[in-house]
C-alpha cells in the first residue's frame, strides 16, 4: 500500500489552482454571509500583493460596515471620521507622496457624510484612489434610506419605497465624479459573477496604477448587494440586484485617461 504522504505533498505550485494572498489576515470577517464586502477585500489584497506594494500601501476606512478593514489586510490602516475618508487620505498623500494611499468606503458614509469630502477630493485631483461599495442603503446601522436608493426602493425609513416628492432622487455619486477635471479613471464594477469578479479586480489594479504613474484621483465604485439589510437571501439579492440597481447604476467605464467615455 503506498503511503499516505499528506496535503502539503500533493499540493504542489503546478497543482495549486487558488490559494489566499498573504494580505489577507487569518481573522474571520464580520460581514454577512454573501456581502460583497469580502469578496472587494480579497480583491484590493490580491492586488496588492501582484503589485508587490504591501509595505508602501496604507488604507483609510471611515464609520460603516468596513470599519473593521484594519483586522482583514495586512497593511497599514488609518481610521477617519464618518465621511472624512478623503481628507485624511489626503493628508496622508501629501506627507507621503510615495505611498500607495486608498480609502474604501459605502455610499451611506462617501454618498452622504461625506459628500464635500469626496466631490473636493476629485475636483483637486488628488494622487488616491477611491473604492466605493454601494449598496443603496445604510447597511450597518439598520438599513436606512441613503442618498443612493432606488426610487421606490423600500428600507428602514421609506418602507413604502422612496418617493421623489419627498425625498428627492437618488444620486449618481460616480457620475458626478467624473466630470470633474481632477479625476483620471472613473469605473463601476460589480462582484456577484465570476466574470464581474475579474472586471473589478482589473479596475481596481488599474486604480494602484495610475496612482504610481502620478495620474490623479480614481474611482472604482462596486455595486453591491445587501441580503441582510435588504431582507433577502443572497442569491436573491443578486437577482434582484443585477435587475433593479444595474438599470440605475449600470456597470462599465465612464471615464478613461481623464477623458469621458463615449466623449470625444
Amino acid at each position: 500500500m503506498a503511503e499516505n504522504t499528506g496535503i502539503k505533498d500533493v499540493v504542489r505550485d503546478e497543482n495549486l489552482v487558488y490559494k489566499k494572498t498573504s494580505v489577507l489576515t487569518d481573522k474571520v470577517m464580520h460581514y454577512c454571509p454573501g456581502c460583497g464586502h469580502g469578496t472587494a477585500h480579497r480583491l484590493i489584497a490580491e492586488v496588492i500583493e501582484e503589485m508587490e506594494i504591501q509595505s508602501g500601501t496604507i488604507g483609510v476606512t471611515p464609520v460603516g460596515c468596513a470599519v473593521l478593514m484594519y483586522n482583514y489586510l495586512d497593511i497599514d490602516m488609518q481610521e477617519a471620521a464618518h465621511g472624512r475618508a478623503p481628507a485624511v487620505a489626503t493628508a496622508i498623500k501629501r506627507l507621503m507622496p510615495d505611498k500607495y494611499v486608498f480609502t474604501y468606503q459605502g455610499d451611506g458614509d462617501l454618498a452622504a457624510i461625506g459628500t464635500a469630502e469626496t466631490i473636493h477630493a476629485c475636483n483637486r485631483g488628488e494622487n488616491i484612489a477611491i473604492f466605493f461599495i454601494n449598496n443603496g442603503i445604510y447597511g450597518m446601522t439598520g438599513g436606512q434610506m441613503a442618498p443612493t436608493t432606488l426610487l421606490g426602493m423600500k428600507s428602514s425609513t421609506s418602507p413604502y419605497g422612496r418617493d421623489v416628492h419627498m425625498m428627492g432622487n437618488p444620486l449618481k455619486m460616480t457620475e458626478l465624479v467624473a466630470q470633474l477635471p481632477g479625476t483620471w479613471y472613473v469605473t463601476r464594477q460589480a462582484v456577484h459573477t465570476p466574470a464581474s469578479v475579474r472586471k473589478a479586480k482589473k479596475a481596481i489594479r488599474q486604480a494602484f496604477e495610475n496612482q504610481k504613474l502620478k495620474k490623479g484621483l480614481s474611482l472604482v465604485e462596486i455595486v453591491s448587494n445587501c441580503n441582510s439589510g435588504w431582507k433577502m437571501s443572497p442569491v436573491d439579492s443578486n437577482k434582484w440586484m443585477a435587475e433593479n440597481m444595474f438599470p440605475f447604476y449600470p456597470p462599465g467605464d465612464i471615464k478613461l485617461e481623464g477623458k469621458l467615455v463615449g466623449k470625444e
